[in-house]
């Protein structure tokens, strides 16, 4: 890469703490220092980018999406990584939904160079190892138990070049189904954080599968059984163990601001924001697909054709930090949970403004709303878009 060097100055949040005013000088695509306080180095030979007090972030991270654009990432990756990038989220997991097992890897080796070259952080696989009846917007017929040969066949199917494991980084799986257990340990031993969800789990097998590796749990409060005095299911086992990662989608729709305040309030540093954006993401309401099932989107929410199920959101995940804010989390909070936190839950290098990283970069407006892109070094184009959404 040869981009030319930059010092960029303006008020830092660097993915963990609000520093202030200061400086990012990048070189190559790279941060190579940051300089806090009012006084700025000599910026010698390079370009200079004064934004005042404007606010400087990490580029977000989105562990948990399916698409947007119009396009699902197992279909077209272009036009979700487009729409996303334009508003601020830089690192991105590509989620899949539950299909056939030839399906998933022909989806896998389609998106295994993309993991390969830096342009998605991984692959998610949300399924098919999920529970029938907490099965959301997946098809009834393509989900079975995580039979551990079919978990390495797919594991497999995204081996990244000179031995550097698998794209896949995180599999959503319901530890109450047969193999289930095994299943969360094979995928732990493989390096893959074994998440629980769309689950119908009691306490004591929730708990099981923590211990035997599990450390996510996918899209907490949807898509299992809600918290009951008598039968406390994944929900508590989840929630109390503090070597869970909690997901929240923060659209207002999933989950009532209110809990989500809450939520973050109680468990702080363990929740991070994902969207679970499926193609209609920064499109019109309309007719759209998820997988093989069809979905209509009405003011914004996807719902399934038949049944009527959420079928993943619209969300994108600046509008998730605005609808946190809104609800009353401290702002800062909110950013750290859609930078550094999300990106120390599936151990990503991003999220966090360091020397040797990458230059991804948020700059945001005063109603948090990002009004310029960096990612790699380089500014993304105009983003007129993540302005008006």
């Amino acid at each position: 890469m040869n981009n030319p060097p930059r010092l960029i100055r303006g008020r830092i949040f660097d993915g963990v703490a609000d520093r202030g005013p200061g400086s990012i000088e990048i070189a190559d695509g790279l941060i190579v220092q940051l300089h806090y306080g009012p006084d700025a180095p000599a910026a010698g030979s390079a370009e200079v980018v004064d934004l005042g007090n404007q606010l400087i972030t990490p580029g977000l991270v989105d562990v948990h999406s399916h698409g947007g654009g119009g396009a699902a990432f197992g279909l077209d990756p272009a036009p979700a990584l487009a729409l996303h990038r334009a508003h601020g989220t830089t690192t991105m997991i590509a989620s899949l939904v539950s299909q056939s097992l030839d399906e998933l890897e022909r989806q896998l080796r389609m998106l295994t160079p993309l993991v390969a070259a830096g342009e998605l952080a991984g692959v998610h696989l949300e399924g098919p190892w999920l529970a029938p009846g907490k099965k959301g917007a997946h098809p009834l017929e393509m989900l079975r138990a995580p039979e551990p040969a079919d978990v390495v066949r797919l594991l497999d199917a995204a081996a990244l070049p000179d031995g550097r494991g698998s794209a896949v980084k995180m599999v959503t799986l319901a530890p109450e189904l047969d193999y289930g257990i095994e299943a969360v340990r094979l995928l732990a031993e493989h390096g893959v954080v074994p998440a629980i969800g769309h689950t119908d789990a009691d306490l004591a097998t929730t708990q099981a599968a923590i211990d035997a590796g599990a450390t996510g749990a996918t899209h907490l409060f949807n898509a299992m059984p809600p918290l009951h005095h008598r039968h406390p299911g994944p929900i508590l086992g989840l929630a109390a163990d503090e070597r869970v990662w909690l997901e929240l989608i923060v659209d207002g729709v999933h989950v009532q601001l209110d809990l989500v305040a809450e939520t973050i309030k109680r468990y702080g540093d363990r929740v991070v924001l994902v969207t679970d954006a499926m193609a209609a993401a920064g499109q019109p309401d309309g007719d759209y697909m998820l997988g093989d099932l069809a979905v209509q989107v009405i003011d914004g929410v996807a719902r399934l054709v038949e049944g009527g199920a959420i079928a993943g959101s619209t969300l994108i995940l600046d509008a998730a930090v605005r609808n946190c804010i809104r609800a009353g989390v401290d702002w800062r909070q909110a950013l750290k949970a859609a930078t550094s936190l999300p990106a120390r839950y599936l151990g990503l290098d991003a999220g966090q403004l360091l020397p040797g990283r990458s230059a991804d970069l948020v700059v945001w407006d005063a109603d948090w709303r990002p009004v310029r892109v960096l990612r790699h070094g380089q500014w993304l184009p105009t983003t007129d878009a993540a302005q008006s959404a």
